[in-house]
């Protein structure tokens, strides 16, 4: 398959696909797009905004993973607005469902669509897996929220970079980024079962085309 990986982050639904499909990974900020790239070689990297990368190039792949911004969605979020003199006060970013609506009425190829689990009810229903939201154009396989048999304090960068599989501590970023980018990865199993399930999807089409 050509896949598309927007706001690719460091890769954490990407880490298991292996290397057999055409990846091309857009990423905003050169520094984890450099990480990233460290960690998958092989794949296209792209510095570039995701949200307008859509719009221009959707039809050239056959399946597209989107993760956009999280933070104004969370459940963290929504008790930082509530201490108004200490953070700013900030709308819903709504890239999120801009990118639903317009991946569910022109790309005619699978489409998924990943947030974390929002303090307001959800404009449009997702899908659950893993405590994370995901709407997409087929069935999501269910995964239980997982540290894997993993101990220790789950703020410490040494337990965040088990938990994920990704080792960044050389890299000369700050502890605070490090710590955002293992954050933001999709446990990568849960990454792999979806690549799969919309393998096994695109074999049945094939044959009955």
């Amino acid at each position: 398959m050509k896949i598309l990986n927007l706001y690719a982050g460091i890769g954490g639904n990407r880490k298991l696909w292996g290397d057999e499909h055409e990846i091309t990974a857009v990423e905003y900020d050169e520094e984890i797009a450099g990480i990233y790239k460290h960690f998958f070689p092989n794949d296209n990297v792209i510095i570039a905004d995701a949200h307008e990368f859509i719009l221009d190039n959707h039809r050239d792949f056959d399946f597209i993973w989107s993760s956009p911004p999280c933070p104004t969605h969370s459940r963290f979020n929504h008790l930082l607005q509530n201490i108004p003199e200490k953070y700013e006060k900030k709308y819903p970013e709504m890239e999120l469902y801009q990118e639903i609506i317009y991946l569910k009425h022109f790309f005619k190829g699978h489409w998924v669509i990943e947030n974390v689990i929002s303090y307001y009810d959800p404009l449009i229903e997702p899908q659950k897996s893993n405590n994370h939201y995901f709407w997409a154009n087929f069935t999501i396989p269910i995964f239980e929220k997982d540290n894997r048999g993993i101990r220790g304090n789950k703020n410490n960068l040494k337990y965040k970079q088990e938990r994920n599989g990704f080792f960044v501590e050389d890299f000369p970023i700050s502890s605070m980024k490090k710590r955002k980018i293992l954050n933001n990865c999709v446990l990568p199993e849960l990454g792999k079962a979806i690549l799969d399930e919309v393998s096994g999807q695109r074999i049945q089409e094939a044959s009955k085309s």
